[in-house]
């Protein structure tokens, strides 16, 4: 099937399985990990080859990354990594105060079946990521998760905002993450599931409160 039912999912997002969905997913990650430095040039053909993808499904990913505002076309240089902006993620961290705990609360009102297997399944393994330092495992599954917990509300205009936000936040994650001990990490991931957990009893305050507490502190709060 061809059209717009096969492109884009309920929620407003990409379908999974289209090559431009899985080429930004990975460029994302890079970024996130650092991977793709600040300011580093991303060249099309080289990440087409990277990847295994065509050329129009890396062009593709770009844009939609420079619209989130992760890359940027500077002209005569072409498609740099956005440098790491503290003051833009220290007011996605303040956003995400705001909108995360209703978020969560709303996912527990409103997910179903289908939408409650994706948020309890997202840290499948996590213990085995934790013990072997899978940072990118990990993030994966942060974002698995906090994509079906955005999906479950069923308002696709907050899904697609608060994912975004996320987006920016979480380039602050690796250093975050790279402070916690194993110990640390686990107690984050049990919050997760205690959140999951919540929103699958339709506990719409617990909800809230693990909402609330899984944005986490922004860059401000960490010593320098």
């Amino acid at each position: 099937m061809k059209g717009p039912d096969a492109s884009v999912s309920a929620d407003g997002d990409w379908s999974p399985g289209l090559q431009k969905a899985r080429v930004y997913e990975q460029l994302l990650l890079d970024i996130i990990l650092g991977e793709l430095r600040p300011l580093g040039v991303l060249d099309e053909r080289a990440l087409a080859a990277k990847y295994v993808a065509g050329v129009s499904g890396v062009r593709d990913a770009l844009g939609r990354l420079a619209l989130e505002g992760l890359v940027l076309r500077r002209p005569r240089v072409g498609t740099v990594v956005a440098p790491l902006d503290i003051r833009e993620i220290e007011n996605a961290f303040q956003v995400r105060h705001m909108l995360e705990a209703r978020t969560a609360a709303l996912a527990a009102q409103n997910a179903t079946a289908s939408d409650l297997l994706a948020i309890e399944s997202a840290f499948v393994g996590a213990e085995a990521a934790v013990e072997a330092g899978d940072f990118r495992a990990l993030l994966e599954m942060d974002r698995r998760f906090h994509k079906a917990v955005a999906a479950a509300t069923h308002n696709p205009m907050l899904a697609r905002f608060v994912v975004s936000l996320q987006n920016i936040a979480t380039r602050f994650w690796i250093y975050a993450m790279e402070k916690q001990s194993p110990a640390e990490q686990l107690a984050d991931i049990e919050l997760h599931r205690t959140l999951a957990a919540a929103i699958g009893a339709r506990d719409a305050r617990t909800a809230e409160m693990c909402g609330e507490k899984l944005v986490g502190d922004a860059p401000s709060a960490y010593p320098r």
